[in-house]
């Protein structure tokens, strides 16, 4: 499967903004999804995940109450309210394998295709 990310951009604090992350060559209720951020001289970080299903989601503390991913289709998504600056990073998207039906994914290793990554800059 080919992951594609879009929707970023360089936004205020406060601000939103939704992220898009479209999937071809596979049949997309077959994997987990999930989205993981890096900010520059940073490892990269689980942000949220979403099962095969779409009913079970889990985000990281840092955004709950804040992002909420959803799945439509072919397509993740990742809603972004409340901005701040420590948000400002690459965002990824990733599809794992194998997953259960209901069963979210919180660890890189777990996933096995990842997009191309799309900036997300948060100025104050």
């Amino acid at each position: 499967v080919q992951l594609q990310a879009s929707g970023g951009g360089l936004v205020q604090a406060g601000a939103s903004l939704r992220l898009s992350c479209a999937a071809t060559g596979g049949i997309f209720e077959y994997y987990a999804m999930g989205w993981f951020r890096q900010a520059p001289g940073k490892e990269r970080e689980f942000v949220a995940a979403i099962s095969r299903s779409g009913r079970r989601i889990y985000s990281a503390d840092s955004v709950k109450g804040r992002f909420t991913i959803s799945r439509y289709k072919n397509t993740m998504y990742l809603q972004m309210n409340s901005l701040e600056p420590g948000d400002t990073a690459a965002y990824y998207c990733a599809a794992g394998r194998g997953a259960g039906w209901e069963e979210v994914r919180t660890k890189e290793p777990s996933y096995d295709y990842w997009g191309q990554g799309t900036q997300v800059t948060v100025s104050s």
